[in-house]
């Protein structure tokens, strides 16, 4: 039995690699921070009590913030992956909290890279990098692309994304960079802008809500489904040598357009809802993201079904649902033994 190490799995990436490691047979470990609160709603549905027999998730209390505990954790559990997808990952917020972003998101990828080392431990290694690392860089954009970060978030990112290159060929080890363009689903965080925009549709459609705040409706990016794209980062390390691929859908739509076809899905006239809030404009803005994913298509075998156009509509329909059952939590599943035929 293959086994896995996930941090971040908590989040929406990390409880879909969970869904799809497990249907794949392997042993998932999951790094949780420890709170008052229970934070694992999103992997509920797949949590059995460890003392079941044949239960394959496990959590362990720690941080990428603790690298002694990271460096016992890998010793105690030597999974054959392990797949770093913790961060502070909200660009905007990384404007006001940019010394904490550039710990976790920059800083603790070293920390666990060098967990994997000092552990002695034959692993795989997965970083979650991102889009936003191209930042002014007009699109389209592919692994050859020169990186431009426009946000404490995105300079964190590459921090991370060169210290997994220098990692992999200072200690040969197999280290990859999934460079991943906007991936969205019912499970992204409230926050977001996405969400922000298929919640705000499911309220004001039901009459609870009359008005949702936006700041640059203007931008491009390349919006995909986050459950096709945990299949790209599983590819990533099953390849015979290690390298860096871009995922994305190659097509871009704008923030305007997500919100007319989300408020349009529910035969609503977004222009009567959306209100603009200064608040939410970035100090220094990203305008095109559109990935090429060339790459990943012909060496990985990896293709995308579902753009941003299509992820609106299930997304509105996703929050409506959750609405209509509030305090039960809709859950996405997909078939991912027919994925991608």
């Amino acid at each position: 039995m293959k086994s896995a190490f996930v941090t971040g799995i908590t989040g929406q990436d990390g409880s879909y690699l969970a869904e799809l490691l497990l249907s794949k047979g392997y042993e998932v470990h999951g790094l949780i921070r420890r709170a008052s609160t229970f934070n694992t709603s999103r992997i509920d549905h797949l949590y059995v009590d460890p003392h079941t027999e044949g239960a394959k998730l496990f959590l362990h209390y720690g941080d990428l913030s603790d690298g002694s505990r990271l460096v016992t954790l890998l010793q105690q559990i030597k999974p054959d992956e392990v797949y770093n997808l913790a961060a502070q990952s909200h660009v905007r917020v990384s404007f006001d909290e940019p010394e904490h972003t550039a710990d976790t998101t920059g800083t603790g990828t070293v920390r666990l890279l060098e967990a994997v080392r000092l552990s002695g431990i034959e692993t795989r290694f997965y970083q979650a990098s991102s889009s936003e690392l191209y930042g002014a860089t007009p699109p389209p954009q592919s692994e050859t692309t020169p990186f431009y970060p426009r946000s404490p978030y995105a300079a964190a990112k590459l921090y991370s994304y060169w210290i997994t290159k220098n990692y992999r060929e200072a200690y040969d080890m197999f280290a990859v960079n999934g460079i991943l363009f906007n991936h969205e689903s019912p499970r992204r965080g409230e926050t977001f802008v996405t969400r922000k925009i298929t919640r705000a549709v499911a309220a004001i459609k039901a009459g609870t809500q009359e008005h949702v705040y936006m700041g640059n409706i203007d931008s491009i990016r390349d919006w995909g489904y986050a459950a096709e794209y945990v299949e790209g980062m599983w590819r990533m390390l099953q390849v015979d040598e290690p390298d860096d691929f871009v995922l994305a859908t190659g097509t871009g739509i704008t923030v305007r357009e997500f919100l007319d076809i989300s408020f349009s899905h529910v035969g609503l006239n977004w222009e009567d809802h959306v209100r603009f809030d200064e608040r939410y404009l970035r100090p220094t803005e990203v305008d095109a993201l559109i990935g090429d994913p060339t790459k990943a298509k012909e060496k990985l075998g990896w293709t995308p079904t579902i753009d941003g156009r299509e992820l609106a509509k299930l997304m509105v329909d996703a929050d409506i649902e959750a609405l209509t059952h509030e305090g039960k939590p809709w859950i996405d599943t997909v078939n991912l033994e027919s994925w991608g035929k």
